[in-house]
């Protein structure tokens, strides 16, 4: 059986929107229009489609927030880490029965 694996990076701001960010955020929620319209398109052939939506993530980009008040916001208290983006990524790319999923990396910011 043919068989494919497409796995879209969004971000919570395309699930909540975010002041100040509405290019951001509505490309970020376009990604998510088109993984569940590419879910539902190629599910007959094998190709499982999902985004994962990340939330506050700790980058080079992000640099140091201790003290940052958004950190406040997150039900876990703390940034994410790029690996646990990765193992989202991991878990995904071999979940045979997901698909059309957006799997938010957010410590719980976006429920």
């Amino acid at each position: 059986m043919r068989q494919g694996c497409i796995i879209n990076i969004s971000s919570v701001s395309g699930l909540m929107g975010n002041a100040g960010q509405c290019n951001y955020a509505a490309s970020k929620a376009g990604v998510i229009g088109l993984t569940k319209s590419v879910a539902r398109e190629l599910a007959a052939r094998g190709i499982r489609c999902n985004a994962i939506a990340p939330g506050f993530i700790r980058t080079d980009m992000t640099g140091n927030q201790d003290g940052n008040p958004l950190l406040s916001m997150i039900p876990l208290g703390r940034m994410g880490e790029a690996e646990e983006v990765a193992q989202a990524a991991a878990y995904l790319a071999t979940a045979s029965y997901v698909t059309g999923v957006v799997l938010r990396v957010d410590g719980g910011i976006a429920m």
